[in-house]
């Protein structure tokens, strides 16, 4: 009878323990924060990203509070008596994330 109420009260701790881990990965966040896949996002669309923050929390708990274009450098070539062609160079966009 000892063994058996023992091997319960084991598997019932065994679960607890179990469940309490779950809830707590849970809390965390899975995967780039928000602000870093924005970021992600941006780059490969070509921009070139300056992140003004505002805070001193982690960035994992940061939110994007804006996205505000910033300048775009290009050329115009019309050599060769066609129209004229212009080539973007840079685009630069700012990232606003408040902590």
């Amino acid at each position: 009878m000892m063994r058996f109420l023992a091997a319960a009260l084991t598997a019932g701790g065994m679960t607890a323990v179990t469940l309490g881990l779950a809830d707590i990965a849970s809390a965390a966040p899975a995967g780039p924060s928000q602000v870093e896949q924005t970021v992600r996002t941006l780059e490969a669309s070509g921009y070139n990203v300056i992140v003004n923050r505002s805070g001193s929390a982690p960035l994992e708990t940061c939110s994007v509070s804006a996205v505000r274009q910033g300048q775009e450098h290009s050329t115009v070539d019309s050599r060769g008596g066609s129209s004229p062609a212009t080539t973007v160079l840079s685009k630069t966009v700012y990232l606003d994330v408040s902590c």
